[in-house]
């Protein structure tokens, strides 16, 4: 989601056409809502499309501090060959820059759609996972950031990997990141350990603590976690397996949709609520924006 200047919300999707794949033929774009995220557009209109071998995918967009509009997203040519781009707006949208190339070393990355943030002291944060290793595609994923300190002209790798530290098949995928009220930086990633795997930085995304489970018990499914403006709160939307039959767990199934919000920076979660339980129900890949009093949740 996006709020533009005369008050509309632009959201962007990866709309899938050629199956339901991740290579699959698939393009990016838009609706719009006038009234806040009642009602939306009903026609899609075209954002990126005839890009990549495979497809583009995977979108955030991001207001910064100068008034300029980001959108990032994944072109992916082949299994070894999935890149992040940045594109950039200074008349709301209605045109955009050349593609910018985020992670010039090359691989297979990931950054989940609404991922991008922009720090107090203006550096930009691109939080992904490298699926990479050895010139093959590898299952488990190495966790790591790319920064830009000039508006995302440029961009470069963070001085150090963040590699899952216990046996684990998957590794440290689809990570985020949030910035704390003392300047750290919280980064979360989706395991095959049964929670959300925790890691801090105190230099703005150079060097990472040694990663650690967190409360968020999650089957292997991306967590979201973004700031509430109008409390200060951090709001969590992930797939609570806390409380789930024994089979939901054992099965790895996306289910429930759940929230919660931590008043201490992380550190424990208050007021679970379960949006969805279906049984068999399949909850991810949620963007979140805040509007006046209202959440709007996109999975």
């Amino acid at each position: 989601f996006i709020r533009l200047r005369d008050g509309r919300i632009l959201f962007a999707y990866t709309r899938f056409t050629g199956g339901g794949g991740d290579h699959d033929r698939a393009s990016i774009v838009t609706r719009c809502s006038h009234d806040g995220g009642s009602a939306w557009s009903g026609e899609d209109e075209p954002l990126v499309a005839g890009e990549g071998a495979m497809n583009v995918m995977s979108v955030s967009f991001l207001r910064l501090a100068d008034g300029r509009i980001a959108l990032f997203y994944l072109r992916k040519n082949s299994v070894t060959d999935c890149q992040v781009l940045a594109r950039f707006s200074s008349d709301e949208a209605r045109t955009w820059s050349d593609p910018i190339l985020c992670t010039p070393e090359g691989g297979y990355f990931v950054l989940n759609n609404d991922r991008a943030v922009q720090l107090a002291r203006g550096r930009i944060v691109l939080p992904v996972a490298l699926h990479t290793a050895g010139g093959k595609w590898s299952s488990r994923g190495v966790a790591m950031c790319y920064l830009s300190d000039d508006g995302g002209r440029s961009w470069r790798r963070c001085r150090q990997l963040v590699e899952c530290p216990a046996d684990s098949r998957n590794g440290l995928q689809e990570p985020g990141v949030v910035e704390l009220n003392d300047g750290r930086l919280m980064m979360f990633a989706r395991t095959d350990l049964g929670s959300q795997y925790v890691s801090y930085s105190d230099d703005g995304g150079e060097h990472w603590s040694r990663p650690e489970p967190s409360s968020l018990l999650s089957p292997l499914s991306p967590a979201s976690i973004e700031r509430i403006p109008k409390t200060g709160d951090l709001l969590a939307v992930w797939n609570d397996h806390s409380r789930v039959p024994e089979q939901t767990r054992r099965r790895g199934l996306r289910t429930p949709l759940t929230v919660a919000i931590s008043q201490d920076e992380g550190r424990s979660w208050i007021r679970r609520k379960n949006i969805l339980q279906a049984p068999d129900g399949w909850y991810c890949y949620t963007a979140i924006d805040f509007v006046e009093q209202r959440v709007l949740l996109a999975f």
